[in-house]
């Protein structure tokens, strides 16, 4: 990344909230769809249906410990009068010899094993006595360590319906039914399927790389000493943790102090492993904004970065652009905790969703009743207040004042209280538009 050519294009008027978010969205495309391993692929979204090549269950199989049984055998067996059976076999799962159940016979069977044949139902090892030749069962232990092996006689205590029991085979899916659809995001419940029909890999779109770099030489590491004039930075972390609850794959690049050399460097160490690049901080008008000052340089080959000042607030500036031989794209964020927070949650959430290839790439929105007065200044902004909302009474508290450095009131609130741009007032018992933060 090198040159001196102005690339940035510095927009003399105000853009709204929707105008930002919408030039953004139409650069960035979903990333391409990659062949993973299951567990490589959790939180991934799924670029094809998924069929079920095979019955599952593949077989019917018990659902207790107990013993397989015809019905007409124990069709009236009480606690008083049982139905003695000879036990002809055990069927421990995996079993794959099994063996037939005729008159007057049993098989010692558990969860999960398959139903051997002439047996049609299992009895749970509770209404019987185990194959003790006494009282009912607490519980229940093969006689043999050879799956088949007979083992004396078993008295069963209830009746059973037929397949009372048993689950049958394909009684979960069936062959060539769906499994997942196209855009399922994998979670645990998800590639548990897709294991227990035999899939190994699947296709999908990879999580986005996002590389997120704090600037400003004001700013130490967490844990370390604060000297005059300094403190820790805390935006690198908070977008970084923000980047992955999105779903990204987020790296904390660290800090970079005010100096565009420095930042030169680490943009360009860094776009090797990124498919989003998030900065904060030097976006401004301040005479040490470096991002600004960094991204001036940038040849036309490099790419182009535009500055603009939005109808918001917090986030009033916002710089995006896409640089580097593959265009990644780069969302500069202001560097205040609050600005900065919001303006990923407008703007960067929706970014990475769309490269995940997900259709709903926002947060949600909703109407709540505000619960005390709050005003915006200066009219013409869209203002984005910290709120606490509850959903069982629809109603959204303001949390904290308005101050774009108020982080403690930002890790209090769930939800973005919206304040359009022509109101300086919300009174209270008013409806107003929330963002749901969580």
């Amino acid at each position: 990344m090198s040159g001196t050519t102005d690339q940035i294009t510095h927009q003399d008027r105000i853009w709204s909230v929707a105008e930002h978010l919408e030039d953004v969205l139409s650069k960035v495309r979903p990333l391409e769809p990659i062949e993973l391993r299951l567990l490589d692929a959790q939180g991934c979204v799924l670029v094809e249906d998924v069929t079920v090549p095979a019955a599952l269950p593949p077989f019917d199989n018990s659902s207790m410990d107990g013993y397989a049984v015809r019905v007409c055998d124990v069709a009236g067996a009480t606690e008083e009068y049982p139905a003695a059976l000879t036990v002809v076999g055990d069927i421990a799962a995996g079993s794959g010899d099994l063996p037939a159940v005729g008159p007057g016979e049993a098989a010692r069977i558990m969860t999960g094993a398959p139903l051997p044949p002439g047996a049609e139902a299992v009895v749970p090892v509770e209404w019987t006595d185990g194959g003790t030749g006494q009282g009912p069962a607490a519980g229940m232990r093969f006689h043999s360590a050879d799956p088949g092996a007979a083992g004396g006689e078993v008295r069963v205590h209830r009746p059973v319906t037929e397949r009372a029991h048993v689950r049958a085979r394909g009684s979960d899916v069936a062959a060539g039914e769906l499994a997942l659809r196209a855009g399922t995001v994998l979670g645990p419940p998800q590639i548990g399927l897709l294991a227990a029909i035999g899939r190994g890999t699947v296709r999908v779109r990879p999580r986005p790389r996002v590389v997120v770099l704090s600037t400003g030489s004001e700013l130490v590491q967490p844990g370390e000493p604060l000297d005059a004039g300094r403190i820790h930075d805390s935006n690198s972390f908070q977008l970084t943790a923000a980047a992955r609850d999105a779903g990204a794959l987020a790296y904390r690049a660290g800090t970079v102090a005010d100096d565009a050399p420095t930042l030169r460097a680490a943009l360009e160490d860094q776009l090797v492993r990124a498919d989003l690049v998030v900065t904060s901080g030097g976006v401004s008008v301040g005479a040490y904004d470096v991002v600004k000052e960094t991204l001036a340089g940038l040849s036309a080959e490099e790419g182009t970065v535009h500055f603009r000042k939005l109808a918001m607030q917090p986030g009033k500036p916002q710089g995006f652009g896409l640089i580097g031989p593959d265009r990644t794209p780069l969302l500069a964020l202001p560097g205040n905790p609050v600005s900065s927070y919001v303006s990923f949650e407008l703007f960067v959430r929706p970014v990475i969703r769309t490269l995940m290839g997900l259709p709903d790439v926002h947060r949600h929105t909703l109407r709540a009743v505000c619960a005390e007065a709050v005003t915006s200044s200066p009219k013409g902004r869209r203002q984005f207040l910290r709120g606490s909302y509850d959903p069982d009474s629809g109603r959204v508290t303001p949390v904290g004042g308005a101050g774009s450095h108020l982080i403690k009131a930002l890790a209090h609130a769930n939800a973005l209280i919206v304040v359009p741009e022509n109101d300086t007032r919300v009174e209270a018992g008013a409806e107003v538009d929330i963002v749901r933060l969580h």
